[in-house]
């Protein structure tokens, strides 16, 4: 049954991309930047090409089949989404983690959902065919619920203490730019939709269809890259923090540093290997992936959140909050569980 198995595919890059910096907590004596890029480097160089030749073993040759149009828009797509990445941090600065995060996902899944189907003029067709209804009404759902979620955070944060201390809190600016954070962030849902003429030129090399969108993320993963790596190299000099590649501190490990980023980077490139799997198995209602992704990912980092003790001490009105949040998002998985059943 495919489609189930898209959505559990989906279900496993949700885990992947809510746990991935779980091990940057172990790092020590390492600037942001300087976990950044190593991560980076195994996320969107090493990983990309090593899970592609593994499955695509005629990799680069299909990719370069491609149209230059297609590789031009893809790679491109890649780069604004590695400026949605760094934009992210700045939201969460503006409005601190538990109200930024819902904020900028919720901007993310509309948008990565919503507009390739506007772009591509099939979002008529969607809204009058019962599966896209009740794909859309998952969605609503989907949004819905961060808002909630959102609440909560604000609830926890005002229980904390959070913006205590906080100069730089600023929900007015912190909306401005988790809009545009959301809205570049959501530029990998539109970059995997422009690389679909290479994975369609994989499967006519004979990949079989669950491996296609390994060719393509190789080259919107490069462009994602290119953007962290000039902002990470930019930090490393304006903050001398680029003699923590070589030099060791007291109370640190190079070796270890670089094997937690490394495995962070990992962690995070599978959550997109398994998207990619998910995507190819949902058939016609694949537009439903990209708000499948999110919701997954709010769901287990809520779990992480909650394993973490990251909502102790907060009052009855935010665990409820917290509860309502979490309920509508398996609402939302459910609704689009229930197009495949719609779906001709």
């Amino acid at each position: 049954m495919p489609f189930p198995s898209g959505i559990f595919y989906h279900a496993i890059g949700g885990v992947a991309a809510a746990s991935f910096y779980v091990p940057f907590k172990q790092v020590k004596n390492w600037s942001w930047e300087s976990y950044w890029l190593v991560s980076g480097v195994a996320a969107w160089l090493i990983m990309p090409l090593v899970m592609g030749y593994l499955f695509i073993p005629n990799l680069m040759d299909i990719i370069f089949q491609a149209p230059a149009k297609v590789l031009v828009l893809t790679f491109f797509f890649g780069l604004l989404w590695g400026l949605g990445g760094l934009t992210f941090g700045l939201s969460m600065r503006y409005l601190g983690i538990s109200i930024g995060y819902a904020v900028v996902l919720g901007f993310t899944a509309t948008f990565g959902t919503l507009t390739p189907m506007i772009f591509d003029g099939s979002i008529g067709a969607i809204i009058h065919s019962s599966s896209g209804q009740m794909v859309l009404s998952g969605v609503l759902v989907c949004l819905f619920g961060i808002v909630v979620y959102g609440i909560a955070g604000k609830e926890k944060e005002q229980n904390q203490g959070a913006h205590k201390g906080n100069r730089d809190f600023n929900h007015r600016k912190g909306l401005f730019v988790a809009f545009f954070s959301g809205l570049l962030s959501a530029c990998m849902s539109f970059a995997l939709a422009a690389g679909k003429p290479i994975a369609a030129i994989a499967v006519a090399n004979g990949v079989p269809e669950l491996w296609q969108n390994n060719a393509v993320l190789v080259v919107v993963l490069w462009g994602g890259f290119i953007t962290n790596f000039v902002w990470c190299l930019i930090l490393n000099f304006k903050n001398k923090s680029y003699k923590e590649y070589t030099v060791k501190k007291e109370g640190s490990s190079l070796r270890v540093n670089y094997l937690l980023s490394s495995s962070a980077g990992i962690i995070w490139y599978l959550q997109f290997f398994f998207y990619g799997m998910g995507g190819s198995l949902m058939g016609e209602l694949d537009y439903a992936s990209w708000t499948l992704h999110m919701t997954f990912i709010i769901i287990f980092s809520l779990f992480w959140g909650l394993y973490l003790k990251e909502w102790k001490g907060v009052g009855m009105k935010a665990k409820i909050l917290l509860g309502i949040g979490l309920v509508l998002m398996f609402i939302s998985v459910g609704l689009i569980g229930l197009a495949g059943n719609f779906h001709e």
